[in-house]
């Protein structure tokens, strides 16, 4: 079963950089990315690449090589969906905000409108690819859809979770730790899953290609999440016991993370996780033991999110307090408004509650981010339905270099880990602002002592 032509439903974070991966690495395959949203497929067809709509060290080269050759940007889904051999649906997942389990299971509206609509397109066998982060047995949805609804032809399912870390996804395709395909345990099952592993084996190697039955496949990308989340939570939870022990976190995290047993990664405390991943993934995780009556392994995750949540709230709370407890009609520079570097992704960002809690506090607050624009800027907050839009445009403005922000500014808040940041000047930064001039560094990346020389009043999260 060799696969000649691929189409995947969703231009997102995930199916955008993979289907250009795999178009790069397998020149014989056409790939078709499909998107219902024609400005997203407008800006993906864009004659400048750097315009694409997902910012990824080297994904625009990327773009630039396999794009009009064999990789394709499309709306027409019911002509791509016909002339595929494999489909990987890669549409949202978010978390329902209705009905049973409204803040926490995932809503598979998006996966069942694509199930529905390739069973009533296809005129011969696909293979059907998970791409999307789903709960467990949701393959088993997908088959009863395809099966009751389809045109008499015979539709495989695969399992085939994305590992991808934003900032670095480029990277991550081209040399993943570990490509994870589950399959169903039929003799046509396994062929359909051979067929997958041919086509990542054109640049992956074949002993990090893993090979799983679905259940597991869907169960271990919510899984991983839930454990690098946990990490971060962890050494969150700890920062705060270092302010008030004048311990120093960086330190801790250091001396546990030459353990072997324990490692280095994700111990950086900071103002908390985001992106569009965890904390999802692992409500959708508590769920799912709630509904099998799991109640204990439910809330031993869910602090996971409680901790994070409460990591955002205590640095807002922070600043206020710092202030003099007052940062009405004060102007608070926040510099950084993606959920981490080098990436122009902003769900979930620590630096969308921040910023709602000070506007709360009625602070006047100016933005700067090297990426985001201004825009998404205000969707995030307007999405929050705390104020009035106009009320959040009138109280937020949003800047185009840094120097604009902290001017005359009371405070700046460090809340994405840009290098460009590193690199200021922070002596002209300091003389621009207000005095005393306060510092909040919400990812531990400037160096305390040399910031509080220049005459900064710091507070840098996990030292007391």
């Amino acid at each position: 079963m060799k696969i000649k032509n691929i189409c995947c439903i969703g231009a997102g974070y995930v199916g955008g950089p993979t289907m250009t991966m795999i178009a790069a690495k397998c020149p014989d395959i056409k790939v078709n990315v499909v998107d219902i949203n024609k400005s997203r497929i407008a800006a993906w067809n864009d004659p400048n690449v750097e315009n694409i709509p997902i910012y990824e060290p080297g994904l625009s080269d990327l773009v630039a090589q396999t794009r009009d050759h064999n990789l394709f940007f499309s709306t027409d889904v019911d002509a791509a969906i016909a002339a595929a051999d494999m489909i990987f649906i890669s549409v949202n997942t978010p978390t329902k905000t209705y009905g049973v389990g409204k803040g926490m299971a995932a809503d598979l509206k998006y996966i069942e409108l694509c199930a529905r609509q390739i069973a009533s397109v296809a005129t011969s066998d696909k293979i059907i690819v998970e791409k999307s982060t789903l709960p467990v047995r949701t393959a088993e949805a997908l088959r009863s859809i395809l099966d009751n609804t389809g045109n008499g032809v015979h539709f495989d399912i695969l399992s085939n979770p994305e590992f991808l870390a934003e900032g670095t996804a480029v990277s991550d395709l081209l040399n993943p730790d570990r490509v994870l395909i589950g399959g169903e345990d039929t003799e046509r099952g396994k062929k359909a899953q051979q067929a997958l592993v041919d086509v990542y084996a054109n640049w992956v190697p074949k002993e990090q290609i893993l090979t799983t039955n679905v259940w597991s496949s869907e169960l271990s990308k919510l899984t991983a999440n839930a454990f690098l989340a946990q990490r971060v939570s962890s050494i969150n939870a700890l920062s705060e016991l270092c302010e008030v022990t004048e311990a120093d976190i960086g330190e801790v995290a250091r001396a546990i993370g030459t353990d072997s047993r324990i490692g280095p990664k994700f111990l950086k405390a900071s103002v908390g996780f985001g992106g569009s991943c965890f904390q999802k993934d692992i409500l959708n995780l508590v769920y799912i033991a709630q509904t099998y009556g799991l109640q204990e392994v439910a809330d031993y995750w869910e602090q996971v999110i409680i901790m994070n949540d409460h990591q955002k709230r205590r640095f807002a709370k922070k600043i206020v307090k710092t202030l003099f407890n007052t940062v009405s009609g004060k102007k608070i520079a926040i510099l950084g408004w993606a959920f981490k570097k080098d990436t122009n992704d902003t769900r979930e960002s620590a630096a969308i509650y921040v910023a709602d809690y000070l506007l709360n506090e009625q602070a006047e607050i100016t933005v700067y981010d090297p990426k985001v624009t201004a825009q998404q800027i205000y969707n995030d907050l307007d999405y929050l339905g705390t104020r009035s839009g106009e009320e959040n445009r009138r109280l937020l403005k949003v800047v185009e270099t840094p120097l604009q922000a902290v001017e005359d500014a009371h405070a700046t808040a460090i809340l994405t880990e840009w290098n460009e940041f590193i690199n200021y000047d922070w002596k002209e930064v300091y003389d621009l602002m207000l005095k005393p001039a306060f510092l909040f560094d919400g990812r531990m990346i400037l160096n305390q002592q040399d910031v509080e020389k220049i005459g900064f009043d710091v507070y840098t999260i996990g030292k007391g």
